[in-house]
């Protein structure tokens, strides 16, 4: 029962992805620098500390990769403002108050508080808009993030415990769960990299997550071309970090979502099976995890899995693209002339 649950408040997360894509003011830019954000520090953590860092143990390596990826806070705090308009000045502001709060905390608090901060920026002359943003803006951001801390972290819990639920149990519904999840949870805010680090998962369970990664980007690679989400670069952006794509992610939930978590939960009993590990935390990244995968496994094991999660990705890329090929889906195009619209609307009433 628990692991219904969870998995529904999962659905219910992604559910809400594209409603606030779409409906919430500005949010398609908020979502484009959070996608941002997470790939400016989980992205490095993951290669530098682990699987460079980690692998080789190269501990200089791996502090800065601990280091950057402590600055989620940091980085969204200051690009949520950015992409609103907000003086870079501001931006940052606000950003350094929230280096103590993990990265969907801070975007939250940056979100909100970036609505106030640009009235603030238009209303009052030099000067006396920084003194009121020095006074005002740090104060609430705390406030805010404090507040909304605890329901985003149980939010995060109770998704990973899910998964601890799942891992108790038979080892394959295990592997079935976890690689349907996690790589669905690493094409949202969420982060798989940073749900995995949170709930501390290590040996075959973290090796679904990492290569249960790698199956989607794989599947995504196809997926994408065959739907024509975009061109080629969104093609090989989404194949190489999902992260970067949020935004046709999450505009097109339906399609994307359903292929990968199928051929996830196929991919993940296929690891569960040949009992690969990873000991390890916070590998459930498509290329960093597969270098840690190959460092702690036999190569032929390995090679094994990977030769089979590719061709069940791509199998499952193009059954999906057929199955949806008369869905309606967004573009990046579309995507990007609603922003552009948007961005010149903006423009005119701030020269008014």
């Amino acid at each position: 029962m628990k692991i219904i649950f969870g998995v529904l408040v999962l659905l219910a997360v992604i559910v809400v992805m594209p409603l606030f894509t779409f409906r919430a003011p500005k949010g398609q830019r908020a979502m484009s620098a959070l996608s941002n954000a997470a790939c400016a520090t989980f992205l490095p953590q993951a290669f530098l500390s682990y699987a460079i860092g980690g692998v080789f143990h190269i501990d200089f390596v791996k502090q800065i990769g601990d280091t950057m990826g402590s600055m989620g806070g940091l980085a969204v705090g200051a690009l949520v403002p950015l992409a609103f308009g907000i003086s870079p000045v501001f931006a940052v502001l606000l950003g350094v108050s929230l280096l103590k709060f993990k990265l969907l905390t801070a975007f939250v608090a940056a979100y909100l508080v970036s609505f106030l901060v640009k009235e603030i920026q238009k209303r009052f002359p030099d000067g006396v808009n920084l003194i009121i943003i020095v006074l005002v803006g740090p104060i609430l951001v705390n406030l805010i993030a404090a507040v909304t801390s605890p329901g985003i972290m149980a939010v995060l819990h109770l998704i990973g415990n899910t998964i601890v639920s799942a891992e108790t149990g038979n080892p394959l519904v295990m592997g079935a769960v976890l690689g349907a999840i996690i790589p669905l949870v690493g094409m949202t805010p969420l982060s798989s990299m940073v749900l995995t680090s949170l709930i501390s998962l290590v040996g075959v369970p973290m090796a679904v997550g990492a290569l249960a990664c790698t199956g989607s980007s794989l599947l995504n690679f196809s997926f994408f071309r065959k739907m024509k989400f975009g061109d080629r670069a969104t093609t090989l952006a989404v194949t190489i970090e999902p992260l970067t794509q949020i935004d046709i992610i999450s505009t097109n939930p339906v399609p994307i979502f359903t292929t990968n978590a199928i051929a996830g939960a196929i991919n993940g009993m296929v690891i569960t099976a040949l009992g690969l590990v990873v000991n390890v935390t916070g590998m459930a990244t498509p290329w960093a995890g597969l270098i840690v995968v190959f460092g702690m496994n036999p190569l032929t094991k390995v090679l094994l899995a990977v030769g089979i999660i590719l061709i069940n990705s791509t199998l499952w890329a193009y059954i999906g693209s057929w199955a949806f090929r008369k869905f309606k889906i967004h573009t990046v195009a579309e995507i990007r002339a609603k922003d552009a619209l948007a961005r010149d609307k903006t423009d005119k009433t701030v020269k008014v």
